[in-house]
């Protein structure tokens, strides 16, 4: 396999701009036992348009999913599960994937703690990207 697509980004996750809003997002989630939900925590990013030695790149044929870890830490390995996984393509309108709402990850995660989130992306054949740099946040 060549380097271009073991290394299959510069994507925009080395760039990713995480954004956390307090509205907006695809709705809440319920914190175990108290019936509240968490307000929501919209992570956004832009996605990849070239590999690591600049080759473009379509998105929209060329990668599966992205993967998002999260945990109190902020340090990531390529043994840690994800927590949740979203399509990088929406099927029905063909459009890109670029946010996903951190209140959906209830109940993993709750009101209190410090979290980091990071991602990972995904190319249909398989390949991972490298981790992005983390970013904290809580509820």
């Amino acid at each position: 396999m060549s380097t271009r697509i073991r290394t299959i980004l510069v994507i925009a996750l080395g760039l990713m701009t995480a954004i956390f809003s307090g509205c907006g997002g695809g709705g809440s989630s319920s914190e175990p036992g108290s019936g509240t939900p968490l307000p929501a925590r919209v992570l956004s990013w832009e996605a990849p348009t070239s590999y690591v030695d600049t080759t473009a790149m379509n998105p929209v044929t060329e990668l599966d999913r992205y993967e998002i870890h999260v945990n109190e830490t902020g340090n990531f390995n390529d043994t840690d599960p994800p927590d949740a996984a979203v399509s990088a393509v929406d099927p029905a309108t063909r459009s890109l994937t670029t946010s996903f709402n951190l209140a959906n990850l209830s109940p993993q995660v709750t009101v209190g703690p410090k979290y980091y989130v990071s991602l990972r992306a995904v190319a249909l054949t398989g390949l991972k990207s490298d981790f992005s740099p983390p970013v904290s946040f809580s509820f």
